[in-house]
C-alpha cells in the first residue's frame, strides 16, 4: 500500500498563492509511476489538475491550470508539491493527490482518477473574492 498525505490548504484571497504538499510513503511506493493532483468543487466532479511522471519528470496540466499552477517532485523526500498561483474564486475546491502503479507511455495518459491507484484525504482551499 501507498500512503499519501496532503497538507497546505487554506483560505486565501484571489490573486495570492498556496503551496500543497502531498508526502507518500509505504511498502510499495517504488512501484509507484506517477503522481497527480485532482480538485472536487461542491456539487461537480472530481477533475484532473496536473500530473508527474517518475521515469521522465515530465508534467501535463489541464487547460484551466496551465500557466498557474506548478506540479513538482522532492526526490529526498517522497513529496509533490502543488504551487498554485493567481488563484481565483473558481479554484475553491477540496485537492487531493493521487498516486499510480500504471505504467503508460506519456504523462498525457495520467489524467483520470481511473490511472490512479491511491489517493490521499484531501485538502481544502478556499479563494476569497
Amino acid at each position: 500500500q501507498v500512503q499519501l498525505v496532503e497538507s497546505g490548504g487554506g483560505l486565501v484571497q484571489a490573486g495570492g498563492s498556496l503551496r500543497l504538499s502531498c508526502a507518500a510513503s509505504g511498502r510499495t511506493f517504488s512501484s509507484v509511476t506517477a503522481m497527480g493532483w485532482f480538485r472536487q468543487a461542491p456539487g461537480k466532479e472530481r477533475e484532473f489538475m496536473a500530473a508527474f511522471k517518475w521515469s521522465s519528470g515530465r508534467t501535463y496540466y489541464a487547460d484551466s491550470v496551465k500557466g498557474r499552477f506548478t506540479i513538482s517532485r522532492d526526490y529526498t523526500k517522497d513529496t509533490v508539491y502543488l504551487q498554485m498561483n493567481s488563484l481565483k474564486p473558481e479554484d475553491t475546491a477540496v485537492y487531493y493527490c493521487a498516486a499510480s502503479n500504471k505504467l503508460y507511455y506519456s504523462v498525457r495518459d495520467y489524467r483520470e482518477e481511473h490511472d490512479y491507484d491511491y489517493w490521499g484525504q484531501g485538502t481544502q482551499v478556499t479563494v476569497s473574492s
